[in-house]
């Protein structure tokens, strides 16, 4: 039950508070904002990556035991072509790395978007990532909160690319944080329901634990990765560099606390 209480507390708070930090970073400057959010989308590919391969994968080899291990990769790469898939049907991508670029850039890119539309799909993504934060807390505690962290930092360059469509769509501020929030929520119900089904099932955990981490690693190498290539000059890549690194250092020393 106290797993449970966990899941429902830490889906909850991704789900606020990366819509919160969005629309607190769509209200800063604009000059402001396009420096800040670059750092955060290399931030966000640091501790998703850390959180998939130094995670979530041994994790999931652990528990699947060295005679199924197998089993673990085609789970991996079945994950990373379920998520390919998702994204050609417009339901899993929201343009990460969009979010870096200006709010009018991005506008321009998804003038023909509909709100509604771009709700439905971060509800269904938010959706996804509960149920796989649900598999990491089934697996261990600290585990959960790790992955936790790792989805919210990814989350928020994301909801600010919402924002900026929920507006141009004729939300006004206020409307495009509620309805942020109300679609980032959606990733509790996917906690209940993976608390629920995977607590029952645990010896598909490891392989849950698997698809996981192939939907991090594929927002971070499909997603994030190429808009960071965008920016070429030498003091944009060594930030880039720094930002990523400190990203994967902060899920390190989270890792070897737990062990």
């Amino acid at each position: 039950m106290e797993n449970l209480l966990l899941i429902v507390a830490f889906t909850a708070l991704g789900g606020i508070s990366s819509a919160t930090i969005a629309a607190a970073l769509f209200w800063l400057p604009g000059t402001t904002r396009d420096r800040v959010l670059p750092h955060a989308v290399s931030f966000a590919t640091g501790t998703l990556l850390a959180t998939a391969l130094l995670a979530l994968v041994p994790h999931a080899m652990s528990g699947a035991g060295p005679f199924k291990v197998h089993g673990v990769g085609v789970a991996l790469l079945a994950g990373i072509a379920l998520f390919f898939v998702l994204e050609k049907f417009l339901l899993w991508r929201h343009c990460h790395t969009e979010a870096v670029e200006t709010a009018h850039a991005h506008e321009h890119h998804r003038q023909h978007s509909s709100g509604a539309l771009v709700m439905i799909g971060d509800g269904f993504h938010n959706f996804i990532d509960g149920v796989l934060i649900a598999a990491a807390f089934l697996t261990d505690v600290h585990l959960g909160i790790v992955t936790a962290f790792a989805i919210m930092a990814h989350e928020i360059p994301q909801e600010v690319g919402n924002f900026a469509v929920l507006l141009h769509a004729g939300f006004s501020r206020s409307k495009a944080l509620v309805w942020n929030i109300l679609s980032g929520l959606t990733a509790v119900l996917g906690g209940l329901i993976g608390w629920f089904a995977l607590r029952d099932a645990m010896p598909l955990l490891p392989y849950a634990l698997a698809v996981a981490a192939a939907s991090l690693l594929y927002v971070a190498v499909a997603d994030l990765i190429p808009g960071l290539h965008r920016r070429t000059d030498p003091r944009a890549s060594v930030a880039q560099i720094v930002w990523i690194g400190t990203g994967i250092a902060l899920v390190a020393f989270a890792e070897s606390l737990v062990h």
